[in-house]
């Protein structure tokens, strides 16, 4: 028992923290700064009485020669305005976000942003400067949905109009940007869709890679009962939710909270603390409303009485400051916690402080958390709007309500109010749907299917071929082989897919170059065939589709499409909820081709002497990233990064080069009847691609001297320690089709390929009598 521990704040929250800790048997002592009369009750309890101004420097003193171990700010401001560097700098650990990552509550232009650019379910927005009266007056008229006004800044949880009509918002508007109803919280405005639905408060711990979630716990905001009047700091709070199902808990897991400490940690701001995120669970799943980056009050005192008595609060702060919170478990108790608001007369409005307090004999199993109280000499007296928060937990919610509405009769002040409906909606309904279920609610959205079709017809149109009208939308893809002229016609068909390069691109956000791969790694396994690709379908399957991703990648699919000479006849888009990780998805690819039966490769008199030629590769193509990925995790390297061997681009938009299609370049050569047979440099490099197309009992010999190796695969080697052999048998090196030609023909064979394209041709190698592949010189690849 030493640790020593600093808590900022004098409200509820900082009431109920310092009440859970000092359960602890880790903590000595803990320090709360400024503190109330009700945290300074228990033994291992002190308030200290120090301004809590930025720069902090009289509390940054106090914490040094207090050897402090551990900071826990309360509110928000001090979180926004950088405390946490503060105490960093002199080598004090917080729980609590750096100033970057608290913009996340600080600004809701920024946190309205980045749930764009992460994909994060959150009500359709836009936002606006203070001088952009005119524009946000427009947006409002023409946007078609009801509004939700928000000061981007800090306005104490009060910035938030809800208009009941245009003509209302309107002058929301400027109430805000003009007569500055919210100061400079409004310098800033995000108009957002109203969203329908229950609401929930989801507290989760966080050390910036691990995420841990409490119960959710429904707040009420408005003053009033049956939620009427003025919104207020918090009216009361319970926990759990009913609403929030184990399946809605999931779901909000995979499709925000993960994604939003993914996305902040990827994006050079990794948060660590308690994320506080409000929910709206519409119709069509749980979407964000907002941000906080502290504990939320009423919130704070319902879940500390919730946790288990196993739980060292303690413990789990550490674990999150010191980046091991996969390494502790947070239980809590069976059954309902219930916190009551006790607030003074005239709240959320004007009201008087100094009222004297009386507080009765309250039920044992009730704590009475202050709020907005102080001393007068012995009296204890009102100082705040929000006075006391009553809180018990029981194993029945209406046991919890009972308790708690006993204590609130043994607590008076003069002007005392409080909302004697606290938990109604758990009470009055199950709050399912009264409706029905529909498939958006089961995660699927019809809607934005068709709107995907819409978005790629146009690229789909742009594969049109003889044999295709590339006219998608019904049941299945039309092909007229007839139209196509072939005389003695043998199909071919190939599938693959991208691998873990997908990881990659959506790491990375780069989606379109992924789709000419999957084309490439189909067409190409047709040409070895000695076949012409004549149209392609895809599948794209996701947990929740993002018709601008899906379109993105389509649209790389047409392309490559185009490069093949292939037609885009049809697709599949399965959205599947709880399948695949939000954010994520998967790429399949189906290639049918013709070639005249006496075209068909490999030919049977391939023979040992024959010619190996190599045809340069755009990259690594679409195999090995597995070990590409483990490469860059072991260096310094970001995806944002300047690419290492090429400064003209990032690390991910080379990584990403597509594969090469070879049809344009090959396919000639291969109906004048110069090649014999072919093999795609896939994943197995050339020690397994090689053999497939050999006769049995012969191999290759393969000189590695050449050519150059690229040097996208210098740098794995050598970053990734991985022997020349490995790389042989992983990648392809810089060769991404090798044909096998007659002595007599390699001249004709090497002019041919060199006229039709750009791609250099190698004479790499020959066939032997012996079976396998035998790889020369490859010392030569360590050497350059």
């Amino acid at each position: 028992m030493s640790t020593q521990i600093l808590i900022l704040g004098s409200g509820g929250r900082e009431h109920a923290l310092a009440w859970k800790l000092a359960q602890s048997s880790l903590v000595k002592h803990i320090f709360v700064c400024p503190g109330n009369p009700g945290s300074a009750k228990n033994q291992k309890t002190s308030n200290i009485n120090l301004p809590l101004i930025h720069p902090y420097n009289d509390i940054v003193d106090f914490a040094v020669n207090n050897k402090i171990d551990l900071v826990v700010p309360g509110p928000e401001d001090p979180l926004v305005l950088g405390v946490e560097k503060c105490f960093r700098d002199v080598g004090i650990p917080v729980f609590g976000p750096t100033k970057l990552a608290a913009r996340m509550e600080g600004s809701k232009a920024f946190s309205k942003a980045f749930m764009h650019r992460h994909a994060i379910p959150t009500a359709k927005f836009r936002t606006f400067s203070s001088s952009q009266l005119q524009d946000a007056t427009d947006y409002i008229q023409t946007c078609g949905h009801t509004v939700v006004l928000k000061a981007s800044g800090l306005a104490g949880g009060k910035g938030v109009l809800i208009p009941s009509s245009t003509h209302e918002a309107i002058q929301g508007l400027r109430s805000i940007m003009v007569d500055n109803a919210f100061g400079s919280a409004g310098d800033e405005v995000v108009i957002e869709e109203l969203l329908q639905g229950p609401e929930i408060s989801v507290l989760a711990f966080s050390d910036g890679y691990t995420i841990l979630p409490l119960p959710a716990a429904q707040d009420h905001k408005r003053i009033g009962e049956g939620d009427t009047g003025l919104n207020t700091g918090g009216m009361g709070a319970y926990a759990p939710a009913p609403v929030a199902t184990p399946a809605i808990m999931d779901r909000i897991m995979s499709e925000s909270l993960r994604p939003t400490i993914d996305g902040m940690r990827k994006e050079g701001f990794p948060f660590v603390g308690l994320l506080f995120t409000g929910f709206m669970l519409t119709a069509d799943g749980p979407k964000v409303l907002e941000y906080n980056v502290r504990f939320g009050d009423p919130e704070t005192e319902a879940l500390m009485m919730l946790l288990s008595d196993d739980v060292d609060l303690a413990a789990v702060l550490l674990a999150c400051a010191e980046r091991h919170l996969d390494s502790v478990q947070i239980n809590t108790r069976p059954g309902f916690s219930v916190s009551v608001i006790l607030v003074s007369g005239g709240y959320p409005e004007s009201y008087v402080k100094g009222k004297l307090i009386q507080v009765g004999e309250v039920p044992s199993d009730v704590v009475v958390f202050h709020c907005g109280t102080s001393m007068s000499g012995n009296d204890l007296i009102t100082s705040g709007g929000r006075v006391m928060a009553v809180t018990c937990s029981a194993p029945t919610l209406e046991q919890a309500l009972t308790q708690v509405y006993a204590a609130v009769d043994k607590i008076s002040f003069e002007g005392k109010f409080y909302r004697r409906d606290i938990a109604h909606r758990a009470l009055t309904s199950n709050q399912a749907p009264s409706n029905g279920l529909t498939y958006a609610q089961a995660g699927v959205s019809v809607d934005a299917g068709n709107a995907l079709v819409e978005a790629i017809k146009p690229y789909v149109r742009a594969t049109k071929r003889s044999g295709a009208d590339v006219e998608i939308g019904g049941f299945g893809g039309i092909f007229d082989l007839k139209a196509t002229g072939y005389k003695d016609p043998v199909l071919v068909s190939g599938t693959d897919g991208v691998g873990t390069k997908l990881r990659i691109a959506v790491d990375a956000g780069i989606h379109h170059l992924v789709g000419i791969d999957l084309v490439a790694m189909s067409v190409n396994d047709l040409l070895v065939q000695g076949a012409e690709p004549l149209y392609f379908l895809d599948y794209y399957g996701c947990s929740k589709l993002d018709v601008a991703t899906a379109a993105e990648v389509i649209k790389g699919i047409a392309q490559g499409c185009q490069q093949a000479g292939c037609a885009l006849i049809g697709g599949e888009t399965a959205e599947m909820p709880g399948i695949y990780h939000d954010g994520d998805y998967d790429l399949a690819g189906f290639a049918v081709g013709a070639v005249e039966r006496s075209l068909i490769l490999p030919r049977a008199d391939i023979m040992p002497g024959d010619i190996l030629l190599g045809i340069a590769s755009s990259g690594i193509h679409s195999n090995g990233f597995s070990l590409v990925r483990k490469v860059i995790e072991m260096t310094d390297l970001s995806y944002s990064s300047a690419c290492p061997w090429d400064d003209q681009k990032t690390l991910a938009l080379s990584l990403l080069e597509p594969t090469r299609i070879y049809i344009k370049q090959v396919l000639p050569a291969a109906r004048q009847g110069l090649l014999k047979g072919m093999s795609h440099i896939t994943g197995g490099g050339f020690i397994e691609n090689i053999p497939r197309v050999l006769p049995k009992g012969m191999g290759a010999s393969i000189d590695a001297s050449t050519w150059q190796l690229p040097p996208v695969f210098r740098f794995l080697m050598q970053r990734g320690g991985i022997a020349p052999l490995e790389m042989a048998r992983t990648f392809n090196n810089g060769i991404g089709l090798v044909l096998i030609v007659g002595r007599e023909d390699v001249d004709n064979a090497v002019q041919a390929l060199r006229e039709t394209a750009d791609a250099a041709v190698y004479r790499i190698g020959e066939v032997t009598h012996k079976s396998g592949i035998e790889m020369r010189n490859l010392e030569c690849w360590s050497r350059q």
